[in-house]
């Protein structure tokens, strides 16, 4: 089992990476994992070579591959200006488009007021749904005053709990288990609601 953490921190030390170093250390506690962060720091110089020529340095296609070949990921960035980090956007923009496909992903992001905290939902959660990735329900964020705080350790851990489930695969997300929900893919549904004849009216609410 191969984790790959992403971290968009600028500062050294830097507390997108310490929510980084969290998330994943309750995810291994978890399902055991063999776990390589990316610092996209030290990438950020042939990260813009990239986009100029086409080529990722030695470095840089080192963290494309790895994150390609992750079984999951866990991506954090700082918010700069309401949403996600340049850095951190322009690493994801340089991928292959098809690396993320299907891939469970744990979305988090650090800044220093509370009040940016739906950048999870609109921008980090619309950017990984593009990709194709599979998201996992629970975002982290971490103001600069959840730090310490009990409600930040809970939702690290509820959001580890999601993306170890998906990383074990079906059997750990007691699909098979009864009084348990199975996800049930949107095709297979529209096409078993094709199947049935529903008289007019019927079953609309009064």
């Amino acid at each position: 089992m191969k984790l790959v953490v992403v971290s968009a921190g600028l500062g050294v030390p830097s507390s997108t990476r310490l929510l980084a170093d969290r998330l994943a250390a309750a995810v291994d506690r978890r399902t055991p994992a063999g776990i390589q962060v990316v610092e996209l720091r030290d990438l950020a110089v042939q990260i813009a070579h990239a986009f100029t020529n086409g080529f990722p340095g030695g470095a840089l296609a080192a963290a494309q591959d790895a994150v390609a070949g992750a079984d999951g990921l866990i991506v954090v960035t700082p918010v700069f200006s309401a949403s996600y980090s340049g850095l951190f956007k322009s690493f994801f923009d340089v991928l292959d488009k098809d690396a993320l496909v299907g891939k469970p992903v744990l979305i988090a992001a650090t800044g220093g007021t509370a009040r940016h905290s739906l950048v999870l939902e609109h921008a980090l959660r619309p950017l990984f749904a593009h990709l194709r990735a599979v998201v996992v329900p629970t975002g982290v964020y971490a103001a600069s005053e959840d730090w310490g705080e009990q409600g930040l350790a809970g939702r690290i851990e509820r959001a580890a709990g999601e993306l170890a489930a998906l990383l074990a695969g079906p059997s750990a997300t007691g699909a098979d288990t009864p009084g348990r929900f199975e996800v049930v893919p949107f095709e297979e549904q529209l096409a078993a609601l094709g199947e049935k004849t529903v008289e007019p009216g019927a079953g609309l609410p009064l």
